[in-house]
């Protein structure tokens, strides 16, 4: 059987990114989303196992001081541990299947030490067009838009660092532009668009 492969997405805050995703995702077999681990306590409505797989700081500590790490990679944001479990996302390449990771550029940094990720940047139109989003949401306070845009401003200096670059002008073209890289890559695998082993090739 042959095997998956990691599919790395980053993108700025507003950008659309988990819109496409799931539109892509609805569409092309064989994808699957990894859950993350993270010590942050579950908010109402998330499930362990789904959302995250929530842990306590000793667990994860524990997970992440495996030798190899048990981590691909992993991040301490706002006091809380969060991280990419290595044994779930082998196990998923193992069957096939192309293990997609929304993570950040440094998340990706991580990533790229230790495996051969496929890297998507999704990036805004504009500086101008994300701010103009963001304040559209109407859930944002004009400090966090500022913050927002700042952060994106230094993402975006790292789209470079991509396989590939989507920009979300218009979210149809986005989806289908995500769509193509993926069938592009399981083609360059000797794989269908649907992700599966064509039977004598290698």
């Amino acid at each position: 059987m042959s095997k998956g492969f990691i599919l790395v997405i980053s993108a700025p805050s507003g950008c659309g990114k988990t819109t496409i995703l799931r539109k892509v995702m609805g569409d092309l077999p064989g994808l699957v989303f990894s859950v993350s681990h993270t010590t942050r306590p579950p908010r109402p409505g998330e499930e362990n196992g789904r959302d995250y797989h929530f842990v306590t700081r000793e667990q994860f500590i524990a997970i992440r001081d495996r030798e190899p790490s048990g981590f691909l990679e992993w991040a301490e944001v706002h006091g809380n541990f969060y991280g990419t479990g290595r044994d779930e996302v082998v196990a998923r390449l193992e069957q096939g299947l192309d293990v997609v990771l929304d993570i950040d550029v440094q998340g990706a940094r991580q990533i790229r030490r230790t495996a051969e990720p496929v890297t998507v940047f999704i990036a805004p139109p504009s500086l101008d067009e994300l701010a103009r989003r963001l304040r559209g949401r109407g859930t944002e306070t004009e400090e966090t838009i500022a913050l927002r845009l700042r952060n994106a401003e230094i993402e975006m200096e790292a789209a470079s660092e991509y396989d590939y670059l989507v920009i979300n002008d218009r979210l149809d073209e986005a989806v289908e532009s995500l769509r193509a890289i993926i069938i592009a890559e399981r083609s360059r695998r000797r794989r269908r668009i649907d992700g599966t082993q064509v039977p004598g090739i290698i």
